[in-house]
């Protein structure tokens, strides 16, 4: 007579010697694959899982190709184009820098030429402080919300806040009250998007943490703008920083859809 599977799951012979197959449900100990993201807002892109092998938890604050791909590749590109900056000719820099520029001149010819390539470039070198938040601020938001709503996070504080500084400059222009060479003032860099994805990010935190994020980065910027150095930046990181406070309804539907996704996000 046949006998059965003996309860610690393993399968045992037959008189002729076959195998008996085991039961479903008697080989839990073994791992079962999940099903990939699909890349939208709140769910993982695929192959963002890894290793489940434990980390320590500083590594979860810096990006990672698999973990925080977004943050990951952009970081890679600034990096880039700081080299091109720091190394590259004077000329072929303000070349550069002036095309990318998001001044009202380039934005009545060539809009989405500016908006793009403006955030190509880090003022200030990949050591300030906007390029140091932007890996952190970006890593921390991509591992709650996935690689595509953070960049949109992004794009929108960077275009509405640019939009936002602009616009009043080319009005004053043709009322007369800024000189026509305001229309070419240089303008280009992230850190529009960084303070609107610091909004963000401020409301998935607990409250003894999103209270001291936006005062302290909220303080200085205010500090900044008082400080009359370059007002109408200063009151785009303002608008930015208010940008992405506004997102949050949203952006808290889409941590809640993702944390229905299969399996953790890893990296």
């Amino acid at each position: 007579m046949d006998r059965t599977a003996p309860a610690d799951g393993t399968a045992t012979p037959t008189p002729t010697g076959a195998p008996v197959p085991d039961a479903p449900g008697l080989l839990d100990g073994v791992p079962r694959q999940r099903a990939g993201g699909r890349g939208s807002c709140g769910t993982v892109d695929p192959g963002v899982r890894e290793s489940r092998m434990p980390r320590p938890r500083l590594w979860r604050l810096l990006p990672t190709p698999t973990g925080t791909p977004f943050t990951f590749g952009y970081a890679i590109v600034l990096c880039v184009t700081s080299l091109i900056s720091a190394y590259g000719g004077t000329a072929l820099v303000h070349a550069l820098l002036q095309g990318s520029s998001t001044d009202v001149a380039h934005l009545v010819r060539t809009p989405e030429l500016v908006l793009v390539g403006s955030a190509l470039w880090l003022a200030g070198g990949v050591a300030s402080p906007f390029a140091i938040g932007l890996v952190l601020v970006l890593t921390a938001l991509e591992r709650r919300i996935g690689g595509l709503c953070t960049a949109g996070v992004f794009l929108l504080g960077h275009v509405l806040a640019t939009l936002a500084t602009e616009v009043p400059v080319g009005l004053a222009v043709l009322a007369g009250q800024l000189p026509a060479s305001s229309l070419h003032r240089l303008d280009y860099g992230v850190s529009f998007g960084v303070a609107a994805d610091t909004g963000a990010l401020a409301g998935l935190l607990s409250p003894w943490l999103r209270v001291p994020l936006l005062a302290g980065f909220g303080g200085m910027l205010l500090q900044d703008l008082l400080a009359f150095t370059d007002p109408m930046t200063n009151w785009g990181h303002l608008i930015a920083l208010a940008i992405g406070v506004a997102t949050w309804p949203l952006i808290r539907r889409w941590q809640t859809r993702g944390a229905g996704s299969p399996g953790p996000v890893r990296g």
